[in-house]
């Protein structure tokens, strides 16, 4: 049937809380009811969300997750970036709510998707709405393959061990062969993944490795997005 259409409904364990956040992120409550049940409807430009309540949610084992197909991931993410430091002074990169930023991931046809972690756990994945059709260019190095499977692991599974067993190994035995914008890329992923853990020592180290880099002329473009992302998580810490 065409015209046909669907709208994710999620669960939440605050509608005050979670309007709060997504207002954060240039969304508007379209619609607000505490009884019978506490329901919610957020929305920006031309999509919007459903959250419903639910006492006792824990942000941790949530299942709660949506696809949203979006012209531009880029502009999206940075408006997002914008929002939270108005209101916190950094992007939110580790822990429950977070961000992560745009990356190619083998899985997902080349996309440059990014994950988006309500206060309530729910995962919103953004994604752009057409293929990169461009041939994506191969990584130099054994270090720049591993690291499209962790990515795979950390973000599209959301398995953070496996992601971090697979670049501590290559890390020890490949990470000096590497490019340095793909080591770069390494470091500064693995370094969003010990803060996620929790294990701020180790993302403090790894951070180090990065702005004590010696980046020559034609490797600091290659290298400027890992070393954004350097800078937002060494907020954190």
């Amino acid at each position: 049937m065409s015209g046909a259409f669907t709208v994710p409904l999620l669960p939440c364990r605050s509608i005050d809380e979670t309007a709060e956040f997504y207002r954060m992120l240039g969304f508007r409550m379209t619609y607000r009811q505490t009884r019978p049940n506490p329901y919610i409807v957020v929305a920006r430009d031309d999509w919007q969300l459903h959250f419903f309540g639910v006492d006792q949610l824990d942000p941790e084992t949530t299942y709660g997750t949506c696809l949203v197909f979006v012209p531009d991931t880029g502009k999206l993410w940075d408006e997002f970036a914008a929002g939270m430091r108005e209101v916190h002074g950094k992007v939110l990169v580790a822990g429950t709510p977070r961000v992560t930023r745009p990356r190619k991931r083998a899985n997902t046809g080349n996309r440059a998707g990014f994950s988006l972690t309500d206060p309530s756990g729910n995962v919103i994945r953004i994604f752009p709405q057409q293929e990169d059709t461009a041939e994506p260019e191969a990584p130099q190095s054994k270090l720049g393959k591993v690291l499209e499977r962790a990515i795979v692991f950390g973000e599209a599974k959301g398995d953070t061990a496996q992601a971090v067993k697979l670049l501590d190994s290559t890390l020890a035995r490949a990470g000096a062969e590497a490019p340095k914008p793909e080591l770069l890329d390494a470091l500064v992923y693995r370094a969003e993944l010990a803060l996620r853990l929790g294990d701020n020592a180790k993302a403090a180290d790894l951070l180090r490795r990065v702005e004590e880099a010696d980046l020559a002329e034609g490797e600091r473009d290659p290298a400027a997005s890992a070393l954004a992302t350097a800078a937002d998580l060494a907020k954190l810490l």
